[in-house]
């Protein structure tokens, strides 16, 4: 071990209260009593007529809160939606926002209740730290397990202008308090349940291979993500074990409460990794292919792992050891054809060719790529411009081996 690894150092950054079991749902009326009187409920439309969503507005509504719906959040959260949402509710002056739904409508609440505190457009606050101070109190109530929403600084929007997904990150955005009831999860389709499930694996596997920066005093109030650390690793390894258990088993069979809790958990640490230690190339090879091919984040960064972790193999032999430990495997070679393996049996796709990218993109794919500092920075092996057009090669034509020629 070197020095600097010697040296333990840690951030977590996590809701005020995370409050994680089945049925827990049922503890909303009483949460939000206690942080306001003017509840905004955002969800989708689906939802929105859905009897459980139904059952927590009337437990606010039991507990006093006047309650407003607004059911408007669209896939992706294209960014004149969170802005219209915030001027509808202006006239209802909320004090408390409540996301409920998957990640679009966790994201959607978080922008909303930016907007609604400090004005201006989503566009003012693309980018880390640019949101001035804290927000109105906030409460995240999952109903799918994967892009651990409920526990990060993070909140993801698409830009018509921009072509590719932007980012608000920001340590404001952590909700104030999340709700993850894994039965809200039992009706979520198997195919949704794998690409949010593979969403989540790949969080905690790119935090928990991350690159390592110098603790230097101050590293947590410069970056959002400070790169992997004590406690980031902690969470990661712990979403690794559960998602590994859980996840064929929840895709297998829906009903499997014990399993659906796994995932859910599994997804939440994920978040409470990736949210301080951030995610690194998958990530950033996945914006552009979201952007040209428009199939689901979770599905690509998934397709897109093993070959990372390939090329990553030289730099992060221990973390692949401790992987390889908390799945029950006797080395850290075994884990990227285990990871790969796994993600095949869900039904994640195997290459780029398989998400639909042309191959005349493949170059635009690799340069996008690059561009995207925050996330290349985080990996723990340099990918320059050739080797990451090699990366974005592989990947297309399924050579792992060819990486770990390299």
């Amino acid at each position: 071990m070197t020095g600097d690894e010697m040296t333990l150092f840690g951030t977590i950054r996590a809701p005020r209260e995370l409050i994680f079991g089945s049925g827990q749902r049922a503890a909303l009326g009483k949460v939000a009593a206690t942080l306001g009187r003017r509840a905004l409920v955002v969800t989708d439309e689906r939802l929105a007529g859905d009897a459980d969503f139904r059952a927590m507005v009337a437990q606010l509504e039991a507990a006093g809160l006047a309650v407003r719906v607004d059911g408007s959040t669209l896939p992706d959260v294209p960014v004149e939606t969170a802005l219209a949402s915030a001027e509808a509710a202006r006239d209802f002056a909320p004090d408390l926002v409540i996301g409920v739904g998957g990640g679009s409508c966790l994201d959607m609440a978080k922008c909303v209740a930016v907007l609604l505190t400090h004005g201006g457009t989503p566009q003012d606050y693309y980018g880390e730290f640019l949101v001035p101070g804290p927000v109105m109190p906030l409460i995240a109530v999952p109903t799918t397990a994967g892009t651990g929403s409920e526990a990060t600084p993070v909140a993801v929007l698409s830009d018509s202008e921009r072509q590719l997904k932007v980012g608000i990150s920001s340590p404001h955005l952590i909700p104030t308090v999340s709700i993850c009831d894994p039965d809200l999860t039992l009706t979520c389709p198997a195919a949704l349940t794998a690409i949010a499930g593979a969403d989540a694996l790949t969080h905690a596997i790119e935090a928990f291979t991350a690159i390592r920066r110098a603790p230097e005093p101050g590293l947590a109030q410069e970056r959002v993500f400070v790169g992997k650390n004590a406690t980031s690793d902690h969470f990661a390894l712990t979403a690794i074990g559960l998602l590994w258990e859980g996840l064929e088993a929840a895709c297998a069979d829906g009903r499997n409460a014990e399993a659906r809790a796994q995932v859910m958990l599994g997804a939440t640490t994920a978040g409470l990794a990736f949210g301080v230690a951030g995610t690194a190339a998958a990530h950033a090879i996945q914006y552009p292919v979201g952007a040209l091919t428009h199939t689901a984040h979770g599905a690509g960064v998934a397709c897109l792992m093993p070959y990372v972790m390939a090329w990553n193999a030289p730099e992060i032999g221990p973390e692949l050891d401790r992987i390889a430990a908390a799945i029950g495997l006797t080395s850290g070679a075994e884990v990227i054809p285990a990871i790969a393996a796994l993600f095949g049996r869900i039904g994640i796709p195997r290459t780029l060719r398989d998400l639909g990218l042309a191959e005349d993109k493949l170059d635009w794919v690799a340069e996008q790529s690059c561009g995207i500092a925050r996330l290349i920075q985080n990996n723990p092996r340099p990918l320059p411009p050739e080797d990451m057009r090699r990366l974005v090669r592989a990947a297309f034509r399924g050579e792992l081996a060819v990486l770990e020629t390299h």
